[in-house]
């Protein structure tokens, strides 16, 4: 009996081509519900043999690996060699057991290193973990990084540039593209390279990619200035009050969003009568003191704020 056969009777009763059937795995049987014909008496459980009541405790007992990871040169699929010089039980392992280890250990990196392109995505990809763990991004956000840098390298646009910038870069658009408050400032301090070379690398990946990058909220970049410069509740309410009135009259278009938080902080502060300088507010935001008092007096004339003197 072939195998469309057997499925064809598994699907309908082969007495009264009922399609009622009644599969009861604890018995291992398939039966019809119609005419009660046992159509199956040794039906294999394809399920796990333990049981979960928690998806905690269903992904503890799980025995499958890891997801693919894209952070990683080889996406997680392949096996390593540990380099722990111990069994199983603690015990240290006898010289030649070590050397045979280490031979392995090395033609197992060869193996999976054996291009140009692999080898800068080893490189590549312990930069990206170096960068994220550094300005502290979630684990989303460096795979979005990954991809971007993948899609970099497989349209030849890593070559004459240095990987570092590269990495910033996809990084950097990662971090605009899932609204994570990171800007480039941050990155590049992080990275290797400069600013200019991360800032000239971005908008190079945005054109060759066609990555449409959505606008930036302010309001993403409130509680973390606000928490650098130490201001009350008061303040950071009223600083996201004037940022909504900012983006309803259309204030907020142009001026970089750390800058505008920043000004809006500033003047919330006056507001509130809270002893708060630009030079300290400038400081938690990581920009200069002129561009937050240009953009305040701005922000004042457009949306007609009254100041304190």
């Amino acid at each position: 009996m072939d195998e469309n056969t057997i499925q064809l009777l598994n699907d309908r009763c082969p007495e009264c081509r009922s399609t009622n059937l009644i599969r009861n795995y604890e018995t291992g049987e398939n039966i019809c519900g119609n005419c009660g014909l046992v159509i199956q008496d040794l039906m294999m459980d394809a399920g796990p043999e333990w049981r979960a009541f928690t998806q905690e405790e269903k992904d503890s007992r799980s025995r499958v690996g890891i997801p693919p990871s894209y952070s990683v040169q080889d996406k997680g699929l392949s096996t390593s060699i540990s380099s722990i010089e111990r069994d199983a039980f603690g015990r240290k392992l006898p010289l030649s057991t070590r050397l045979q280890m280490w031979r392995l250990r090395k033609w197992q990196y060869r193996s999976r290193v054996h291009s140009s392109i692999e080898r800068n995505l080893v490189q590549a990809m312990a930069e990206l973990d170096r960068i994220s763990d550094k300005v502290s991004v979630p684990g989303p956000v460096k795979e979005k990084a990954a991809v971007i840098y993948r899609k970099a390298l497989d349209k030849g646009l890593v070559r004459g540039r240095t990987i570092a910038a590269i990495v910033a870069a996809s990084l950097y658009a990662a971090c605009r593209i899932t609204s994570t408050p990171r800007n480039l400032r941050e990155i590049s301090r992080a990275s290797l390279s400069s600013r200019n070379d991360v800032a000239r690398d971005y908008r190079l990946l945005l054109r060759e990619l066609d990555i449409r990058m959505p606008i930036v909220d302010p309001m993403i970049y409130l509680s973390k200035v606000a928490e650098k410069a130490n201001v009350s509740s008061k303040t950071i309410a009223l600083a996201a009050k004037i940022l909504q009135e900012a983006k309803q009259k259309h204030a907020s278009a142009g001026p970089d969003p750390t800058v505008l938080v920043a000004s809006a902080l500033y003047i919330a502060a006056l507001q509130c009568g809270e002893k708060k300088t630009q030079k300290e507010i400038a400081e938690a935001a990581g920009v200069t003191e002129v561009a937050v008092r240009n953009n305040h007096r701005a922000l004042k004339r457009r949306l007609n704020l009254e100041l304190p003197d």
